[in-house]
């Protein structure tokens, strides 16, 4: 297998395919990367996202109604915890365009966050002041557009956006990683014409226990869940479910999109679904494939 590896977006990525990618595809694919990131980054003086920052009214992206449908569902599910007007409460603590990490006083995100964005098919409505930031889904989602530009690339091909991934034409083994000790996972799982998402309150992370991962309704990191993984029929989907996991109701949104998942607690908790099929490496009697919880 050959494997193409680059920067975008602020991750690594790397595509695998079975022959070279010509020129003209690798292209194709930094270009669906390019119109996705000046789309929806936040951290881009020329964004859609920054230019929409006061309020205003723009032409909609391709993906703004799949992503913000998604979101509401998510909101729904989780109780208003997950919410794509979050950007302002990132920044208050520091995650900003600069990345200063210097943290401010928490700011919940709006509750009332579908009156203030809007989304028609030609349009995209943002009523106030706001910082969008689709974090809890729009990697994922990228994958899938990558994805569906190498749709003429035969045999296997792997997306892999550091830990968002999406396996089509056969199947990968993959290693859950511990959040706590990157050296050691706590299991592996094959993924077979689907996606794998992870999400971990050690990846951007910074001083005082402040992590990306925040709750909408007060503007603070989540404290109970340090990582999840999802496993969906697209990487949108996976990553939504991933990000649903460390709230209550994230279960039932899985349930509802067939998604298999696991997640560890900040004590040690290992949970994981009914549908789940991988092999856990627990302290503590539980196999997969029957939904339960048990301590690693």
């Amino acid at each position: 297998m050959i494997v193409w590896r680059f920067d975008a977006i602020g991750t690594r990525w790397e595509i695998e395919t079975a022959e070279p990618l010509p020129r003209r595809v690798r292209d194709a694919v930094g270009a669906v990367i390019e119109r996705f990131d000046a789309d929806w980054s936040r951290f881009r003086a020329d964004s859609l996202v920054t230019r929409l920052r006061e309020g205003g009214t723009a032409a909609a992206p391709a993906d703004a109604a799949a992503m913000l449908g998604a979101y509401g569902e998510l909101s729904d599910a989780t109780g208003g915890a997950v919410n794509p007007l979050i950007g302002d409460g990132l920044e208050a603590l520091g995650y900003d365009a600069a990345v200063s990490l210097r943290p401010g006083s928490p700011r919940p995100g709006p509750q009332d966050w579908r009156r203030m964005l809007r989304c028609s098919a030609a349009a995209l409505t943002l009523e106030g002041p706001a910082v969008i930031d689709v974090g809890a889904l729009g990697k994922g989602r990228l994958v899938d557009l990558v994805l569906a530009e190498l749709s003429t690339v035969p045999g296997r091909v792997v997306v892999d956006a550091s830990g968002d991934l999406r396996v089509r034409g056969g199947s990968l083994r993959i290693a859950l990683e511990h959040p706590y000790d990157p050296s050691r996972a706590i299991g592996v799982v094959e993924v077979a014409d689907r996606a794998l998402c992870a999400s971990a309150v050690n990846r951007r992370a910074w001083g005082g226990g402040l992590h990306h991962v925040l709750d909408a309704r007060t503007g603070m990191p989540v404290r109970r869940w340090a990582a999840t993984w999802a496993i969906a029929a697209d990487t949108m989907h996976a990553d939504a479910v991933a990000t649903a996991l460390f709230f209550d109701g994230g279960e039932r949104i899985a349930e509802r999109w067939d998604a298999q998942w696991v997640r560890m607690s900040t004590d040690g908790r290992v949970e994981w679904s009914a549908g789940f099929d991988g092999d856990l490496f627990l302290g503590t009697p539980g196999r997969a494939g029957a939904s339960g919880s048990t301590e690693e």
